[in-house]
């Protein structure tokens, strides 16, 4: 027995006409007659009797009918995974961010994801860039982003964006006023960093050459160093996207020089596909950045 043998006997069951049986299968009444004679051989019992002119399953072609239905209603509900998978992806997805972008651009990303995936489950992890690779290595997470790209072994990277960073000021700063600034005019200045470690960091503080600023405070987080000059406890140089994203009164974002270009990677797991949800969430997420 085949499928083609199977699907034509359940067809001519369900419209008790090989007629309107050849017309749903998109064939000839000869065709679906041949196809019968086939399966009635391979079975070796007839499945069809014809009684003043109408055509009725046998004893025999009732009982194969029950399993075939079973058969196919096993059909059906991979059918119906199929559509749901092709719909929602696994149902699940689990991303890992450094905290500039999940404290930023994340929320705006998932809002519109969640437009046409109301019922995924998402959850976001947060750490720095060389643990959101270990988590993309060993596929904790479906995917990464990071602010710089580390040696992990099983991860490749995909830039995301880049961007020249820009400096930021309390908004009553003398330096407010300055249409563009450059390194020296931080001279003397309070500047919240970034800890010490972080790759970014390092970016930064190369751009400061000879370095005359006021190193006495530093925090892990862009969103809190953002807050932190609103506050007026200093100064910095941040990626634009954060402050942007973040919408902080009292802060004033100026171009900066020299260029401190600040980047952002997607991570993915080397020689694994990428699941259908990841794919439709990154086009959510370039589009919050912009």
């Amino acid at each position: 027995m085949n499928f083609k043998q199977i699907e034509t006997f359940r067809a001519v069951m369900l419209a008790r006409s090989m007629t309107i049986a050849a017309e749903q299968l998109h064939t000839s009444q000869p065709n679906v007659s041949r196809v019968i004679a086939q399966l009635e051989r391979e079975a070796g019992f007839r499945l069809f009797e014809r009684i003043a002119g109408r055509l009725v399953p046998t004893v025999e072609g009732e009982a194969l009918f029950r399993d075939v239905e079973r058969a196919f209603v096993g059909l059906d509900t991979l059918r119906d995974s199929a559509r749901a998978i092709r719909q929602l992806g696994t149902g699940a997805l689990r991303i890992g961010a450094v905290p500039s972008i999940a404290m930023s651009v994340m929320s705006p990303a998932i809002r519109e994801f969640r437009k046409r995936h109301p019922d995924v489950a998402i959850s976001v992890h947060t750490s720095d860039s060389p643990m959101v690779a270990k988590w993309t290595a060993t596929r904790f997470c479906d995917f990464g982003l990071v602010s710089y790209v580390v040696d992990t072994a099983g991860v490749e990277a995909t830039l995301l964006r880049d961007v020249p960073g820009v400096c930021i000021v309390p908004a009553d700063h003398r330096l407010a006023r300055k249409r563009r600034i450059v390194a020296s005019d931080l001279d003397g200045e309070t500047f919240i960093s970034l800890t010490h470690g972080d790759g970014t960091r390092a970016a930064i503080d190369a751009a400061f050459v000879p370095d005359r600023r006021k190193l006495t405070l530093e925090t892990p987080y862009a969103a809190t160093i953002c807050t932190m000059v609103s506050m007026g406890l200093g100064v910095s140089v941040v990626n634009p996207v954060v402050i942007r994203s973040l919408r902080i009164a009292g802060v004033k974002a100026l171009p900066f020089e020299p260029a401190i270009v600040f980047n952002s990677y997607v991570l993915r797991a080397r020689q694994h596909p990428e699941p259908a949800l990841a794919r439709a969430f990154l086009d959510c997420l370039r589009r919050a950045i912009g």
